[in-house]
């Protein structure tokens, strides 16, 4: 197995990214993130952590820029119903520490805001990984606390009430300290204001 690939970035687009390994140009379907770095590397060298998807008509190699993004990305291929494809959605479209954090509370508005990604099968990616996810280190301070998850999840309510997106307003809610008061984090939210000392 393809556990990581580091080489020459060929092209980098939509989605994808080919490097080059000795001569070998290895196609990779990636994470925003991973895409992130790739294009940081310009036509320099660039170092992916990967897996390689492997069904009976197809293989495909998919590229992450860490390794808690690629272990997401294993553990919602064992979710009824999430191919490849949904769970590369997935993963790239929110951080590994958003995602558990959705898990844990329940909260199926933020898979929901994946295009591709309905109700149903929100429900599914939380009933399944409850468990799993829990066991899993937290990336951030605010990402484990019952209190500030609830604070987070009710600041961000309060921001799409405002008319942002969820993705709008987990964007803007991230660097925010998680012990501030809710009112004070959709606040500085709105005004785009990182205090200092904000993780």
């Amino acid at each position: 197995m393809i556990a990581s690939l580091r080489g020459r970035v060929v092209a980098n687009g939509a989605g994808t990214t080919v490097i080059d390994v000795g001569g070998v140009g290895y196609r990779l379907a990636t994470t925003a993130s991973a895409a992130r770095l790739a294009a940081g590397a310009g036509s320099g060298e660039v170092s992916l952590l990967t897996h390689l998807h492997v069904r009976e008509d197809t293989m495909a190699l998919f590229g992450f820029a860490s390794e808690a993004e690629r272990t997401l990305f294993e553990l919602l291929l064992g979710v009824s119903g999430i191919g490849p494809k949904a769970a590369l959605a997935i993963v790239s479209g929110y951080a590994p520490d958003q995602i558990r954090r959705a898990v844990a509370t329940s909260d199926y508005a933020l898979f929901t805001s994946i295009p591709g990604i309905g109700r149903r099968t929100a429900e599914r990616v939380v009933i399944d990984l409850k468990d799993k996810v829990g066991a899993m280190a937290p990336v951030t301070a605010d990402s484990s606390p019952a209190g500030s998850t609830d604070g987070h999840t009710a600041a961000r309510d309060a921001l799409v009430g405002l008319g942002m997106s969820v993705a709008e307003a987990e964007a803007a809610l991230r660097p925010l300290d998680a012990d501030l008061p809710v009112e004070e984090r959709v606040r500085l939210a709105l005004s785009g204001a990182v205090p200092a000392g904000a993780s």
